[in-house]
């Protein structure tokens, strides 16, 4: 939509240094424009100025005023002709955007629960009934517990324990709630402030 009058930051042309805002771009812009070049640098000067007031707390550095300098270099786009005080040439890897991680997301799933418990679940598969297993299930459910409960700021289900239990083991592990119990919980901060003030 686009209505007389009414100008939209959609509409206006992407910023490379967006943390200046627009009005420091628009003064970049009318730098370059500027004929006389002892001018130029002047006008480029108190920019660059104006950008370190705008973070007094990082200070005036011998890198803070090269950082500055690079990022008036990028936004105008490096067409800025002027004798720059600080080589600029590194400027050009701080304008390149780095390609982005590629996370992990074999299981997004089962966040909650981690990709290590994937593994767990694989092994409780191929294990062979026995004390063993059984003690492997017990601190498998017992883990699961408590990541669903950090997951979910608190709030636990045992029948969704035992529910996932069997669905990552494809069915082999089958958690008999009416006999298995849980391990407590690790009390959080909040609790154990709550308990000391309970005390006083």
């Amino acid at each position: 939509m686009n209505i007389e009058g009414l100008d939209y930051n959609t509409q206006r042309p992407k910023l490379q240094m967006p943390e200046y805002g627009r009005e420091i771009k628009k003064m970049v812009d009318h730098c370059m424009t500027i004929a006389d070049r002892d001018e130029r640098l002047r006008c480029a000067e108190t920019i660059v100025d104006t950008m370190r007031r705008m973070t007094p707390q990082e200070g005036d550095s011998e890198d803070r005023m090269q950082e500055l300098w690079d990022h008036l270099a990028i936004m105008s786009d490096f067409k800025l002709d002027i004798d720059y005080p600080v080589d600029i040439t590194q400027a050009h890897n701080i304008a390149e955007r780095p390609a982005p991680l590629a996370y992990a997301q074999k299981n997004p799933h089962i966040r909650h629960y981690g990709n290590m418990m994937m593994e767990v679940f694989e092994k409780l598969k191929t294990m062979p009934a026995g004390e063993e297993r059984d003690a492997l299930v017990a601190l498998t459910a017992n883990k699961m517990k408590i990541n669903l409960t950090e997951w979910s700021n608190g709030s636990n289900d045992d029948e969704k324990v035992a529910d996932d239990l069997a669905r990552f083991t494809d069915g082999v592990i089958q958690l008999d709630l009416d006999k298995f119990h849980f391990a407590p919980l690790p009390a959080h901060n909040g609790d154990n402030n709550d308990k000391k003030k309970k005390k006083k």
